[in-house]
Parts: structure tokens; sequence; C-alpha cells
């Protein structure tokens, strides 16, 4: 069947008008605010101990004149503090905080500072290559490095009107718009995708459709040359890197023209941020090929090369996607950043099409691996998310090497930290979109919500349960009189949907995953109700890692095995899938408590005191403990398991095994 390819072109809702107030989400919104934008500040400034240094604002001191010395850390390390101005900019959205905006102000001014007066603006090249500008596109940044700091400026003055930091960011984009249209960059490409979309942010910001045009350039240039294998033959290439190895086209999405691409390739963050701006270009322009291109990338993805918690770009070399099934467990990389851009692929690919299951994934992947990224105190984050994790294991110089059993301090590369504080902070953007006679519900999170309908000023107060009981209410209050429609997501794993209004049940027609209610007058309620029990979820027998295994899963949240429950040698435990699970609230879980899941099953014994034996291990039953897999790590160091084995009690017991 032919893809539908009719365009939506849904707004997002302003963060100045979303109010969360919910039971699940205020811990992060508060976590944002109380401990993680503070706790970052202090590591941008090198004021934590016993962590790894970030260097970055030092960087801009030195970059600005202001400070001796010499460019510290990686060549990207300007893109903490883009970040964290961004997610300092959502966080004023919903808690004003004048220290914590005058703090910005005056990083913004050392930013302005430290920009040349061409507009150009990098620490790196400023510093250590003066004059060398865009010479190293493969392995530079400066194109990725710009794209944050747009973001962040795009983001401030929408929250606080100021225009100090878009103005520096405009000069910045006018100069990349000089320079890559100038012969000698005629087929030039980013090496890091990211740019592309924040040009596409700066132009609806402004006005200045000049910013999106470039933005479509670099888009329709990408994989139409060969420019990134080439640089390093070019007498102004500067050698960021050494690395002496051929560039791999496919690592950087060159490989083939974006709209033929069919299969997810490549550094995965590096891909979602190209398709997060083909999404963007395909609204933007009408442009079905790009649409089309999207929905093949995401269908690979997701049917192929996406982990069960939304984890994505299996491999730890070169942070990449390989190939259809390669999921690997304990050594999976899945980065942080990876599944925030799958996120933000999704939001924009529900936006343009108003398919649900855009919003299923996004969600999946912001509940799972990126809430996984924080530790419950806001100061210790994962850049890995792998789904087993023996801790002894997680030895240098091995496979595993990447692998942490505990979340860190900081990182020398600390892409991650700052990317969850913006994704937190900016979750409002996520709930919500609005059309022309239409509000569109895509998370059930409990808050006050101002839009409108037909032009009609309307508040949205919406009282949910989720994540763990499927039940919502969502009531629309209108200044006077109106007439449109209320379409409200019927998430991928609601069973026995049951929708009333005034206490009586109505049925509604579903387009695209979304349930139509009509809405007319000065106000409508409407309560969803829905099962979502705890389940064994299974795996396509090609996923090699997981065949013979289940994982539990209940709504949106993947569980997990952990020692701290357990014990240790989680990989020899097996579950019963014919015995019931059970659900039951636990107080004492991180976070202010969590529902727990519990499964029968057996622990293999080996009762021989040789690394081999022709004796078969003796199950033993045992009672099996599942806690959702975003808290994990939170309690004691240990081990951790998504997947576990699974045999029926049928069959253990015609061996003559004792049941569970």
């Amino acid at each position: 069947m032919k893809p539908d390819n009719t365009m939506k072109n849904l707004k997002y809702l302003p963060l100045n008008r979303l109010h969360i107030d919910d039971a699940f989400w205020n811990r992060y919104t508060a976590l944002v605010t109380g401990k993680i934008l503070p706790y970052q500040y202090r590591t941008l400034n090198d004021l934590l101990p016993d962590a790894e240094p970030s260097h970055s604002v030092h960087n801009l001191r030195v970059a600005a004149g202001l400070e001796e010395g010499t460019f510290q850390g990686y060549v990207f390390q300007d893109t903490d503090v883009a970040k964290w101005l961004e997610a300092v900019a959502y966080s004023l959205s919903y808690e004003p905080d004048p220290q914590l905006e005058q703090t910005a102000d005056e990083m913004i001014r050392l930013i302005g500072q430290a920009q040349e007066e061409n507009g150009y603006l990098d620490t790196y090249f400023s510093i250590l290559h003066p004059g060398k500008q865009f010479c190293n596109l493969k392995e530079g940044h400066e194109l990725y490095t710009a794209g944050h700091f747009i973001e962040a400026a795009v983001a401030y003055y929408q929250v606080t009107g100021k225009t100090e930091f878009l103005k520096i960011m405009c000069a910045c984009a006018d100069n990349i718009c000089r320079v890559f249209h100038q012969p000698e960059y005629q087929d030039a490409v980013p090496g890091h995708e990211e740019i592309e979309l924040a040009l596409c942010k700066l132009a609806d910001a402004t006005g200045n459709e000049s910013y999106r045009q470039m933005a479509l350039e670099f888009i329709n240039r990408r994989g139409c040359s060969d420019y990134l294998s080439r640089e390093h033959t070019l007498e102004r290439y500067v050698d960021v890197w050494h690395d002496r190895n051929p560039y791999l086209p496919e690592y950087g999405q060159a490989h083939a023209p974006v709209r033929e691409q069919s299969t997810a390739e490549g550094h995965a963050v590096r891909a979602l941020y190209l398709y997060s701006a083909m999404a963007d270009l395909a609204l933007a322009y009408g442009d079905t090929s790009l649409l089309d291109a999207c929905r093949r990338l995401y269908d690979n993805i997701t049917q192929k090369r996406m982990y069960i918690t939304g984890g994505v770009g299996s491999s730890g070399t070169l942070e990449r996607f390989t190939t259809n099934y390669d999921l690997p467990n304990d050594t999976n990389y899945s980065e942080s950043c990876a599944s925030i851009a799958l996120a933000m692929f999704c939001l924009r690919m529900a936006r343009m099409t108003g398919e649900a299951r855009y919003m299923d994934t996004a969600e999946l992947a912001l509940m799972n691996t990126v809430l996984s990224g924080v530790a419950q105190d806001g100061e210790r984050f994962f850049y890995v998310n792998p789904l087993e994790v023996i801790p002894s294991a997680c030895m240098p110089a091995t496979d595993k090497a990447h692998v942490k059993p505990v979340r860190q301090k900081w990182f020398g590369c600390a892409c991650c930290p700052p990317n969850i504080a913006r994704t937190l902070a900016s979750l409002g953007t996520y709930i919500f979109f609005q059309g022309e006679d239409s509000v569109w519900v895509n998370l059930y999170i409990s808050g006050r919500y101002e839009a409108e309908l037909s032009g009609v000023p309307v508040v949205v107060q919406m009282d949910s349960h989720l994540p763990y009981h499927g039940l919502a209410t969502v009531t629309v209050t209108a200044s006077r009189p109106v007439r449109g429609r209320l379409l409200l997501r019927v998430p991928d794993y609601a069973e026995h949907l049951q929708v009333t209004q005034g206490g009586q049940p109505v049925s509604l027609p579903v387009e695209k995953g979304y349930a139509v209610l009509p809405v007319e007058g000065t106000q409508c309620q409407v309560q969803l109700r829905f099962q979502m029990p705890a389940r064994l979820i299974y795996a396509d027998p090609r996923v090699a890692a997981d065949a013979g295994k289940c994982a539990v899963k209940k709504g949106p949240l993947v569980y997990c095995l952990e020692e701290a429950d357990n014990g240790a040698n989680l990989a020899g435990l097996w579950i019963d899938p014919e015995r019931p699970l059970t659900e039951r609230w636990d107080d004492s879980l991180p976070g202010g408590g969590a529902m727990a899941v519990t499964g029968e099953g057996w622990g293999l014994c080996w009762e021989s005191d040789t690394l081999y034996s022709t004796q078969m291990p003796r199950p033993a039953p045992c009672r099996l403990r599942f806690v959702p897999y975003f808290l994990w790590g939170n309690r004691e160091e240990g081990e951790m398991s998504v997947w576990v084995r699974y045999g029926s009690g049928t069959e253990f017991s015609a061996r003559g095994f004792p049941a569970p």
C-alpha cells in the first residue's frame, strides 16, 4: 500500500503555556532546576572535584582574551555550554529564576566576546588554528558546534524575549551561509550533522528563509559528492584527530543521496540529527521524497535496529548502527544522545503525519533510555546504556570497556549529560500538538496547558495516572463557545480501551492511532481507561542475543533484573511464562518508589567443582523480581539484565524438576 504523504503541519505549543504538575514527571523537572543545572554549571567551570574536567568555560575565556592558556578538551567542547544554556532557557519557562537568568546572560556575553568579527564561533580553531576556519569538516565539528549554539539561542529568545544571543548566532549563521556558497565549498557538507535542524529553527525564529535554504542545500548535497572522503587532500586541511584510517562515508550518512537511503547507517546520533532535519525540511517544502525516506529509515530502525528500550546504535566502535537484528545486550552502546535524537526525529514525524506510532517510539526512548541516563540524585550520568551488565567484566581494553556499571560524575566527552538536561527541561514540547481546529494529546502528563481551538483560547487540564496505571482524564475549557476536535493518542500498549464522557461510554473513531473527540460549547471532559498489565515480551528469533529469552514490559516501561533483588549470576535465572506476573508498589525503590513486578521461575544450581561437567545444572524454584529499567544502578553496584531465559513449568516438570 502506498503511504499517505498528506502533511499535517501541526504546531508545537509554546513552553510558557505548558504547566506540568505530574506525580511522575515533577521529580524530573524539579531535578533539572534544583540539581542538574547547578551541578553542570560547576562542572563547566571546572569546580567539581574528582571528576573529568570540562574546560568549556576556560576555552571561551581564552578565546575572548580574558584568560591566558590554550584550548583543552575535545574539539566540540563548546557544545557542553550550548546545551547547558538551552536547558536553562527551557527551565525558565516553568520555573523563573532571576539569578539563573543573570548567570546565563553572563555566559552569553562571554560567548559574544569569544566570537570573531566575521561571526565565526568555535574556540578550538580560534585558539589553536586562527584563520583556518572550516578546514576540516570531516572531524572539526564547527558546524555541529554552531548548530547547538543556534538551538540554545533560539530557545533563550523564545522563552526570555532577549535578543543578544540570537543576534550572536545570526551573525554566525550568516557567515556559514557566505562560506558555503563559495565555489570551493559548493559540495561541502558537515561531518557531524546538527547545523541543518538548527538552521530550520533559526529560520522559524527570525523569518529569514536563507537559513532554511542553507539547511536544504546541505541535505541535498549529502551523499552526492566525495567531499568528506577527499577533504584531507586539500591544501587548507587541518588534521584534528590524526586518524590514519580511511573515512567511511556510511559513518556520516554520506554513502548515498539522502532520498535514496533506506537503512540507518553509521554514527547513530549524526544519523538521527540528519533525519530530524530531513523531516523539518520535508514539511517546510512539501517534499514527499524526503518524507518517504524518513518513513523508510524509521521503519528500518524500529523494526530491525532498535533495542526494546528505545536504544539505538549498538556498536561501541564508531558509536554506530551495524546491521539488521544485531542487538547484543552486554556490549550494547546505545548512547544517551542517540535516544534523545530518536525522540526528536519521532516528534517531527508525528507532527508532520499525525501518526501515533511515532509518539509511541518517542515515549519509549524518553521513558527508558533517556531517563536511565541520569541518576536519581541528578549528579551521575550514563553515556552508554547496555541491557546486560556484569561489573567485573567491564574491563579496560576489552569489548566492554565502554560499559560502566555505575553512573559517572562527568565525562571527558560529555555530550550526554547536558543533552539529557535540555531534553528533560523541554519535556512539554512532546505533550501536545496544535492544529487549526484541533488539539492533539501525545503524552498523558498531568498539568494545565493553554492552547487554542479554532482560534478560541482554551485550557486543557490533564489528570494522568501513567506510567503505572492506564487512566487519564482530559478537560477542555474554552473562554467562549467553540467547535473543534480533541485527538487523543491511543498508546500501542493500551488494552481494552474504554472512553467515557459524562460518566457514559462513548465510541470514538480512531485515526492513525488517535481517538477523535468532537468538542462543542465551553467545556468538554473525557476519560480514558485502559489496561496495561506487565507482560512478557519476546524478540524476533533473528535477534541472536535474545533467542530463547523474554523481557518484562508494563505500559511504556521496560523492566530489568538487578543483583540487589535477585542475587548474582542473573544469566542463570529462568522465568516460567505459564505463571502470572504480579505487580506491587514498592516505596523503597529510588525516586520515591515504583511498581515492581514479580515472576516465578528457577535458578540454576551448579553442583560441580569444575568449570565443565557432564552433570546438568539443577534448577531450584525461585522468585524473580523486576524493577523499571530507568531506575537500574541507583542502588548498590551489581549485575543487571533486561532479558531472561524462559521455560515452561510443564517442560521442567517432565524432566523431574520441582515446580516454581
